[in-house]
């Protein structure tokens, strides 16, 4: 027999393969069809299963919550229409506040020696940005892991990178704010934003609906040129840094 579910939560194929996965460990489960689009689940077994074992099965995974397709899709439409419904500044709004109050103690911190320094203001900067992004990458570190290997070049071969670079992060907006080693900390921003900008590129330019990982599992932001523009930024506030040292 065969049952369609709504499922909601899933952004990627790795989505797809994780949830379809997790179902197919229950035994009585012979087969599971994922359509992404639709977000929904057609899952063939050979004897009826409740669908709160079904629920049970992605328990690990709150993300993905999988409900009977009459109960549950009026809500899913609704929950559409409204995210269709959302503009360009109410989708960023939290990176838009982020970026704003960063620039605004960058530069109070600029002009903290009566005039405008340039490299102290753009070191705040990087150590505001870093400082903030790890921390909401910290509220909930195996999300953002999970989310964070679903582009990065690094994450998809190797699972322990999200954690790894969360603290990398952390470390480096440290050692802005210290003014540590400068070259070498530039240096290492570098190599680790450039890294990260291609898994960023990839998915874009192959327009996959994936989330965004940069601020962590606690908001659902969408992967786009905001990212790359993120991303892009960080790179090239290290170059110039370097240069003028």
């Amino acid at each position: 027999m065969k049952h369609t579910y709504n499922i909601t939560g899933m952004t990627c194929d790795g989505c797809i393969s994780k949830v379809s996965f997790l179902l197919k460990k229950i035994p009585e489960v012979k087969n599971v069809d994922i359509d992404l689009e639709k977000g929904e689940a057609y899952i063939e077994m050979e004897k009826h299963i409740p669908t709160s074992e079904l629920q049970s099965a992605l328990k690990e995974y709150p993300k993905y919550q999988l409900s009977e397709k009459n109960v549950a899709m009026n809500q899913n439409v609704f929950e559409n229409i409204e995210a269709d419904k959302r503009t360009w500044l109410q989708t960023y709004k939290p990176i838009v506040l982020i970026f704003s109050y960063i620039l605004a103690i960058s530069l109070i911190a600029g002009f903290s020696e009566g005039f405008f320094n340039y490299m102290t203001a753009m070191r705040i900067f990087m150590a505001g940005f870093f400082l903030t992004f790890s921390f909401f990458k910290m509220l909930d570190l195996k999300g953002f892991a999970e989310s964070y290997s679903m582009y990065d070049v690094v994450a998809q071969k190797f699972k322990s990178w999200g954690y790894i670079y969360a603290f990398l992060e952390l470390a480096l907006g440290l050692a802005f704010v210290l003014n540590f080693e400068p070259y070498l900390t530039n240096i290492i921003t570098l190599i680790v934003m450039t890294v990260s900008i291609i898994g960023v590129l990839q998915s874009v330019l192959n327009k996959k609906k994936i989330q965004c990982a940069c601020l962590g599992a606690v908001f659902n932001l969408p992967m786009s040129t905001v990212t790359i523009i993120e991303d892009g930024l960080m790179i090239l506030m290290s170059i110039a840094m370097l240069l003028l040292m």
